[in-house]
Order: C-alpha cells, then structure tokens, then sequence
C-alpha cells in the first residue's frame, strides 16, 4: 500500500539514488557539488515522500512563502510508479499541508499538471547571472 509521509534525513539515500536513476536530467540535484546545496534545500522545505513496502518511490519538495501561497519546485515518481497516482497524490499532501493556501507549481511538465486538473496561471523566466547568460534573441519587439 503507497503511503506518503514527511522527509527524514534517513531517507536521504534512498532519495539521491531516485534522483540518480532519471539520468543527466536531475544530475543538477545529485552530481557533487550540487548535493550539499540540495541537503540544504531539502531541509529548508516541506518534502513529503511516496513509499510502497518501504521503498522511497516518490517524493515531493516545496516552500512556503509566508502565507502568499506555496510553491513547488520538484515532484519525481519512480518510473514503474508513474501512472499510478503517486504523483497526485503527493501534490494532495502538499496541498493538505497548507489549507486555505494557493499552490503553485515550477513545471518542467505542464501536460502532467494540465492532465490532474490544474490551472495554467502565468509562466516562469529565467534571469541568469550575467556570465551564464546568452545574448537576447530579436524578438521584434518595444524595450521597455
């Protein structure tokens, strides 16, 4: 039976080796140096994870901002576990932990998003320190 429960330090392991397994793609999370400043984050944010028989299969990782709403920035379900609701329903656990409280979500996936029901609100952008930023691409349009 899938259960989600709060992130404890234990789980970390478990965590780095789900992270590990979607290759290159989350590689900014696991790869070293990149992993202490996750440890940081992750104690620095509610994470609930999705658990079958023990085994970690899931996870979620989001921030409060101080009753302006809350913010997801990861959720992961491990690739034999897509499909079969982990994913909702850690997205409900988060959403529980926060009543009366707006979610948003930092998708890399909006169709998944858009598939559970969610609205579509705004978008996000990018602004990178000078030194890893290409040139702006002509756009056409004013300079505001």
């Amino acid at each position: 039976m899938l259960e989600i429960v709060p992130y404890e330090r234990e789980q970390e392991a478990a965590l780095n080796a789900l992270l590990k397994s979607e290759g290159e793609e989350w590689a900014c999370y696991w790869e070293p140096p990149h992993w202490e400043k996750y440890r940081h984050a992750l104690a620095h944010s509610v994470v609930f994870v999705a658990r079958e028989a023990g085994d970690l299969c899931g996870y979620v990782r989001a921030r409060e901002d101080d009753g302006f709403g809350v913010y997801v920035y990861d959720l992961l379900v491990r690739r034999d576990k897509r499909g079969k609701a982990c994913g909702r329903l850690l997205m409900e656990r988060v959403r529980r932990n926060f009543p009366g409280q707006t979610v948003y979500v930092m998708s890399g996936v909006d169709g998944y998003y858009e598939k559970l029901g969610y609205r579509r609100e705004g978008s996000i952008f990018e602004v990178c320190a000078e030194e890893a930023c290409a040139p702006p691409k002509e756009s056409g349009q004013p300079n505001v």
